[in-house]
Formats: C-alpha cells, sequence, structure tokens
C-alpha cells in the first residue's frame, strides 16, 4: 500500500485545473437542442404556429410545406438525438447535422420560397464547419443491446409526444374521446393506421401524418442501430495481461489494488515505456480506472497522458476511482483534474493482529462458538487446491451469489481458480457431521488476490446461507492467524465508504452538519451497507487508508456515479423480467443477515 504524501491533507482538496474540452461543441450542440425543441413545438401545437414565436419556428428546418407539421416534429426530433453527440464532439452526429440542416433549408427555399430558412441554417452551419476539426471523437463501444435500448425509449417517447399530439386540438376534436381512445389512436397512428378519434378539416391529416412520422422515427432508428457495426468494448489481451503480471511482479506491493487489473473486462494503455499502465473500462461515455497507475511511478506520467488522450479522442469522460493519496496526487498533478475522498480501506497488519483484549472480544467469541460447533478451517494458495476441489468451490461461490449479477469491478477479480492466479488464497470453512450436501462439508469461501510477495487483498466472501452466522469472522481470523506461515504480512479488507464521516458524526462534540451527514449515510445504508461495512471492518481493528475519485468537473460526478454503479453491479442496463426480479428480490432476502465481499468492496 502507497502511503499519503507528506503534509497533504487526505481530505477533498482542489488544484488549479488544467485545460478544459473546447466549448464551441457544447453550444452548438445546445443550439441544434433548442432547434429540435422549436422545431417539435411548431409541428405538435397549433397555438404555438400561430404564436409570436411562429415567425422564428417557421424558419427553421423542418417546418416547410403541406406536411409542416410533420416534418417539423422529425426535423426536432432528429436534432435533439444529435444534440448529445455534437456536445461529445462525435464525428458521425456532425456529419448528420451538416447534412440535415442543409437539407430542410433548401426544401424551406423550393416549397416555402424563403431565403430566411436559409439564412438561419447557415447561421448554425457556419460553426459547424468552422471548428470541424473539434467533432473528431471516435465511437463509444457498443453492442446490439443499444438498439432495443432505443426502441424502447423512442417507443415510450412517442406514445407520449403522440398522446399530445391527439389531444391539443379540442375545439376540432369530433365527440369526447377517453384516455384509452386517445391511447388506442396513438398506437395505430404510430403503425400508418386511423384510429377511433375523428376531427375537423385537415386536422385528421396533421395528426396521422405526425403520429406516422414518430413511427417511422422509432423504426428507421432501431433498424440503424441493429445493423451498424459493432464496436465491442476492448479486453485484455493475453499479451497485455502477460506485460500487467511482469509489471506486477516488480511494482504490484505498491498498492492492493494492483492484481484487480488483470480483471479480462478491462482494457489498458501502457505509457510509451512500457514500464507503467493504467487498466479501465468504458461504462455510459465513462472511461473508468481504479487504483493506482500499474509499474514503475516515474513512469506513471506517461501512462496517465496515454490515458487522457484516449478520453479526449473518444470524447469519453475520465474519472478514476479507488485510488491511493500518492495516486490522486499524480493524477491531479499531471491532468489538472480534482481529487475527492471517497473512503478508507481497511487494512490489518498481521503481526499486530491477536484476538486477545477487550477490544476483540466479540469476535473472538462468535469464533470460539463457531469453532464448538463443529466448524473447522483450512487456507491455501489456489495452487494447492486439487481440481476436483476447486471445481466445487468455483461452483460454490456462483451458487451462493446473493444477486443476480457478478458484482465488482475496482476491488473484484471476477474469478476464481484460473491456473494464472495461482498464487491466490482460498480460505474455506468445513463442517464434517452435517449432513452432506451438494458441496459436500463446504460451508463458506474467502478469495484473497497478492498484493505483492508479502499481501493479500480480499476479493470476494461467500457462504452456504444455511450454515451458521460469523462464517465471515471466522474465516478472517484464519486467515490472518495463517498468514505468517504462507508469508503474508499484512491483509487488505473491504472498503469502507465515507468512514470517516461516519466515525467522526458519531461522536461526542460532532457538529449539526456532520450528524446530519451522517444520518443520509446511516440512512441510506439500508441499501448500501454503508455503515455495516464500516462497522464490520472496524472489528479487525484495522488501520485505515484512505482511496479517492479524481474526476474532470463536479458535473460529472452524477454521470461518473451512475457509471461506477453500472460497473460494480448495482445497476443493470438490460432489461430485467418480472420473474427475474422475483428471483432477484427473493435471493436478496435469504443473503440480507451476510455481507459478502466483493459486493462489500463495491459499495
Amino acid at each position: 500500500m502507497s502511503g499519503g504524501v507528506p503534509g497533504r491533507s487526505s481530505r477533498a482538496r482542489r488544484i488549479p485545473r488544467g485545460p478544459r474540452p473546447e466549448a464551441v461543441p457544447g453550444l452548438v450542440g445546445r443550439a441544434v437542442a433548442l432547434v429540435g425543441l422549436l422545431d417539435i413545438a411548431a409541428g405538435v401545437f397549433p397555438r404555438f404556429r400561430h404564436s409570436r414565436m411562429h415567425t422564428l419556428a417557421e424558419v427553421l428546418p423542418g417546418s416547410f410545406g403541406p406536411f409542416a407539421a410533420a416534418l417539423s416534429l422529425s426535423a426536432g426530433v432528429l436534432l435533439l438525438l444529435l444534440a448529445h453527440g455534437l456536445r461529445r464532439r462525435k464525428r458521425r452526429a456532425w456529419r448528420a447535422a451538416v447534412a440535415l440542416l442543409p437539407a430542410g433549408a433548401m426544401a424551406q427555399l423550393a416549397y416555402r420560397h424563403s431565403p430566411l430558412g436559409v439564412l438561419f441554417a447557415a447561421a448554425l452551419l457556419v460553426p459547424l464547419v468552422w471548428h470541424r476539426r473539434e467533432f473528431a471523437a471516435l465511437p463509444d463501444p457498443r453492442s446490439r443491446w443499444r438498439a432495443l435500448a432505443n426502441f424502447v425509449l423512442m417507443s415510450a417517447g412517442s406514445l407520449v409526444l403522440g398522446l399530445v399530439i391527439v389531444s391539443v386540438h379540442p375545439h376540432r376534436t369530433l365527440g369526447d374521446p377517453s384516455l384509452a381512445d386517445r391511447l388506442t389512436h396513438v398506437v395505430y397512428g404510430l403503425v400508418g393506421f386511423e384510429g377511433p378519434v375523428d376531427y375537423q378539416g385537415s386536422t385528421s391529416w396533421t395528426v396521422a401524418f405526425s403520429l406516422g412520422a414518430l413511427g417511422w422515427l422509432t423504426a428507421a432508428t432501431t433498424i440503424y442501430l441493429a445493423f451498424r457495426p459493432e464496436h465491442p468494448a476492448a479486453r485484455l489481451t493475453e499479451d497485455d495481461e502477460a506485460r500487467l503480471r511482469a509489471l506486477l511482479a516488480r511494482h504490484g506491493r505498491r498498492d492492493s489494488l494492483g492484481h484487480f487489473a488483470l480483471r479480462r473486462d478491462k482494457a489498458v494503455v501502457f505509457s510509451p515505456s512500457g514500464k507503467a499502465a493504467v487498466t479501465y473500462r468504458v461504462i455510459s461515455g465513462v472511461m473508468l480506472a481504479s487504483g493506482d497507475p500499474i509499474g514503475d511511478v516515474e513512469a506513471w506520467p506517461g501512462a496517465i497522458e496515454r490515458f487522457m488522450d484516449e478520453a479526449k479522442a473518444h470524447s469519453w469522460t475520465p474519472a478514476v476511482v479507488g485510488c491511493s493519496e500518492t495516486g490522486g496526487e499524480v493524477w491531479t498533478r499531471e491532468t489538472g483534474l480534482d481529487a475527492l475522498e471517497l473512503g478508507d480501506e481497511a487494512v490489518v497488519d498481521v503481526a499486530d493482529f491477536s484476538l486477545a483484549g477487550r477490544a476483540m472480544r466479540n469476535v473472538r467469541q462468535m469464533v470460539k462458538r463457531i469453532e464448538r460447533a463443529g466448524y473447522e478451517t483450512r487456507v491455501r494458495r489456489v495452487h494447492d487446491l486439487g481440481e476436483a476441489e476447486l471445481e466445487r468451490v468455483r461452483r460454490a461461490a456462483e451458487d451462493w451469489r446473493g444477486t443476480g449479477t457478478e458484482r465488482g469491478f475496482s476491488m473484484a477479480l471476477g474469478r476464481i481458480g484460473d491456473p494464472a492466479d495461482g498464487d491466490c488464497l482460498i480460505a474455506t470453512a468445513h463442517k464434517a457431521d452435517a449432513e452432506p450436501g451438494e458441496y459436500g462439508d463446504l460451508k463458506a469461501i474467502l478469495h484473497f488476490v497478492p498484493w505483492g510477495e508479502d499481501g493479500a487483498s480480499l476479493d470476494l466472501m461467500r457462504r452456504d446461507r444455511a450454515a451458521d452466522p460469523g462464517m465471515n469472522e471466522l474465516l478472517i481470523v484464519a486467515a490472518l492467524q495463517a498468514a505468517p506461515r504462507l508469508g503474508i504480512t499484512r491483509v487488505s479488507l473491504n472498503f469502507a465508504m465515507f468512514r470517516s464521516a461516519l466515525a467522526r458524526g458519531e461522536k461526542i462534540g460532532a457538529g449539526p452538519v456532520l450528524r446530519a451527514w451522517r444520518g443520509l449515510l446511516v440512512f441510506l445504508s439500508r441499501w448500501f451497507q454503508i455503515e455495516s461495512l464500516y462497522k464490520f471492518n472496524a472489528k479487525f481493528q484495522p488501520r485505515w487508508e484512505p482511496r479517492f475519485i479524481v474526476y474532470r468537473a463536479t458535473t460529472d460526478l452524477p454521470r461518473i456515479g451512475f457509471a461506477t454503479m453500472q460497473a460494480e453491479g448495482f445497476v443493470e442496463p438490460a432489461l430485467a423480467l418480472p420473474g427475474r426480479l422475483r428471483r432477484r428480490s427473493a435471493a436478496a432476502r435469504a443473503c440480507a443477515h451476510t455481507v459478502t465481499g466483493r459486493d462489500a468492496r463495491a459499495a
């Protein structure tokens, strides 16, 4: 574990930021979004089309000819879809906007003979073309799931917008159609059929063309996303993994999270010298690294520069979660990013650990009670287990997982028993006199990854839900007691998020703001195990090592937080079916009494 930098506070700190991305793409994106909203309003609301703003809306791309409402609506939706890509400097969004604006202007000139429409389009085209080099970002990793997500979101949006279109003509509506009739009319209109609602005059055609345009846009964008070439997320190649293992062999002692860089769902960038590397995953447009860079500290700036260049090339939001104080200092110094304390990692020095004393009484009593119940423990390296036993451990860890998905990213390896991970540590609990189950006498599992040559970092904890409570405490104590025999001098346990706030907030003399912050964290602990992890870790009297999140701007924090929750497995992008939700809910209730190491570290 790298220590803190002398004279520096481990609390949140800000330093002068480096260069920010150019503002032009953001301004252009907002202008295009405004154009899209005005086009939608001009196509949907009849009063808007005859208001004072009609003079402006009428010359916007898409508001021309006998199909003005439908074309305005189509152009508005398309421009709104493009706005986000333009703000992120995406090249394909730029190409589409450059094609759409003049096409709309030429149509205005042909159908309405409006030179103002051409001038307005030119006013938007000038900054787009003049700053074309800024719109050079490469595509994001993507898969066919994007098409399904687009279909669901566009369909939902079309239903809502379609209901508005059907309902904004009360004086021209024949009869008094119910909400069900209007919804039916929308659904029929999206697929090109007439519904039960009728209008006076040409309003029926306006509504029909508008609904048809929404249905066409939903189908066209979904088909495009389904058949465009995939850009799958990068993965570690065998050569990348070999190079990372070589760096860890020389410098792995520095960071307890170093071995987690070997997750095979991460990508990697190396410094020009090859002596340092940063591993990351791209999620929802966030380029998310975890822990410190791997390798020689002197070469870290080169790897960080490559990381930032890659983020800029794709217009990804750079972020780092769980870096040490030294890592945070280097990141902020080299990039101008900001660092904020996220929590603390519990590290136990094996030489100082003992079950004696009043402070360890609860743990000591629990361990002795479980041992009297007939449980025994075994602590071994992975390469010391036979293949049959290792396979049994793998299957048990999978079946005893308390959630529907595998959780973890920054502090989880994502596999057990890989031949390349022979130095990993497995602690198991057994009860010989218990009724034999699918996994024999196996009742609980702890898995540790190497932390240099003399350390171990907790990866996951799994237990049979029918086993007695206290399995986690039993196996942690067993691992710490076996550590000297295995040449281990320090063990990293769970990460406690916002630990310092919880600890200070419960002390006498804490101010009202700190007490309120602690109260909020305790409330959130009902779902995210914030307080329970802190108290669980504190049982073993560890020393606390601060961990930080590194980010570009405060406005990026919600996006980074959401991407981190996706990476850690707390938010799933895939659609959840009702049956799957019921199974997951039942599993969550069944394991509510136990702390899972990987899930805990991710919290």
